[in-house]
Formats: C-alpha cells, structure tokens, sequence
C-alpha cells in the first residue's frame, strides 16, 4: 500500500534548505534469542545504514543471541529490565520498575539485569537501561548509575538532558504499532503527522534536537505492513537530515 508521504518530505526539504541536521536512532525491544524476525531486522539494519540498539531482555535470554550479536557492529545490545515481568497491579498500567514495587527489589534486579547482560555480551554492551513498558520511577531512576548504567531510555520527548545525575536520557518517539487495537500497523497517516510535528518542534527550537529522535520498534511482532513502513520511514529520514547515533559500547 502506497501512504501520503508528502507532509514529512516537504518538512525534510526544509530541513535540508536550513542546513539542519537530526541526530537519528532506532531502539527495537524484547530480544532473548535468535530467530527469523531478528534476520530480517539485521538485514534491514544494514540496507538502511541505521543500527538497532536491541533491548535485551536478561533473565530469559540465551547465549545463541550473544553469539549471533558477535560481529555485528549495526546491533547493539542494551538492557531490557531484567524478567519483562508486571510487579504492578492489576488496575495499574504494567510496569517492572514502578512506583507499586520497592526500590530495593527494583533496583536488585536492574543489577542482576546489567550483571548477566555483561556476560552475555561483554564489551558489546552499552549501559543504557531500557524499562519494560517504558516505565519507571523517579527513585529506581536515580539509583541506576550507582549500579553502572548511564543512559536512560523510554518513550516520548525529553524534559530533560537527565532523569537523574549521571544519567543521560535518550528517548524514543515514534512506534509504528497499533497495541491498542489491532496491534498490526498503526494509522499510517497519522504517524506520518506525528513525525512530521515532532521534528517541526525541532525544526522551531520547541524540542529538543540534541536528544536523537528515537524510532521505537519490536521485531517479534511485526507484520509486512509494519516492516515496510519502517523501510519507508528510515529511509527517508537517512536519506534527509538523519544522521546515524549509537551509543557508546563498554
């Protein structure tokens, strides 16, 4: 299917006209173990020259993934909570390392996560710290450095350069999926309209363009139609302002 891609490109163009460029990175979540989907997010890693920083998830995750990671510079391992598992309840939206959890459990298990993660991974690793469901308290949030992470990662645009001291926050800020509904692709249009807006805030100096714009993706899930509209939208953002971010490895 074709989408109206004309309100980014002409956004893009004015990025270009101004001499303008956008700090660009791609976050995929829910890695344990080697599989199809993750082939295909390799190979579309390297058609497009954008890296994927794959949050892994520590607890379940097998050593075949650390070995397919070996080698691969476009992958980059980040850590993904420690068991994906909900502490909250069942009213409450889900989350690992909420408000409704004691920060000392919590934060025992960010250290578990960041322990194993370095002995699947060794110097690959990056020290970024990436909660499940994109949720976290202000005081998990703050002891995080004193276990060794210094970057934080969730979802929507920054307020800050920190979520606490030593603790750099790198967000992201588009996710092509529906999980509300159909959990396939989400309204095309519409995600072509948030892009759009969210890097004329940029554009106008009402967001932050130091933070890099962070695509959100999950490869296990994925459908043709939400692959292909990540084709789509990399593509056009790398081949406009974009350029590529990584995080620094161990």
């Amino acid at each position: 299917m074709t989408h109206d891609w004309s309100p980014l490109d002409a956004e893009l163009a004015l990025w270009k006209r101004a001499g303008l460029t956008l700090p660009l990175w791609w976050r995929d979540d829910d890695a344990t173990a080697p599989s199809p989907a993750l082939d295909r997010l390799n190979d579309l890693s390297v058609e497009t020259g954008l890296p994927v920083h794959l949050a892994v998830v520590p607890e379940p995750a097998v050593p075949e993934l650390a070995a397919y990671l070996s080698g691969r510079e476009n992958l980059i391992p980040v850590v993904h909570g420690w068991a994906h598992r909900n502490h909250q309840k069942p009213d409450a939206k889900k989350s690992e390392f909420g408000a409704g959890r004691p920060v000392k459990a919590a934060l025992e298990d960010a250290q578990r996560g960041l322990a194993r993660m370095c002995d699947l991974f060794g110097d690959d690793l990056s020290s970024m710290f990436v909660p499940p469901w994109n949720r976290i308290s202000d005081t998990v949030s703050a002891g995080l450095p004193l276990l060794g992470y210094n970057m934080l990662s969730t979802f929507t645009p920054r307020k800050a350069q920190e979520a606490a001291p030593g603790l750099t926050r790198i967000n992201t800020h588009l996710d092509p999926i529906d999980w509300r509904g159909t959990r396939g692709l989400a309204d095309p249009d519409a995600l072509i309209a948030q892009a759009t807006t969210q890097l004329r805030d940029r554009r106008d100096g009402r967001a932050d363009n130091h933070e890099p714009y962070g695509l959100l993706t999950h490869h296990l899930v994925h459908d043709d139609a939400i692959w292909q509209f990540t084709r789509d939208i990399v593509t056009r953002l790398i081949k406009g302002p974009g350029v590529p971010w990584t995080t620094p490895r161990q």
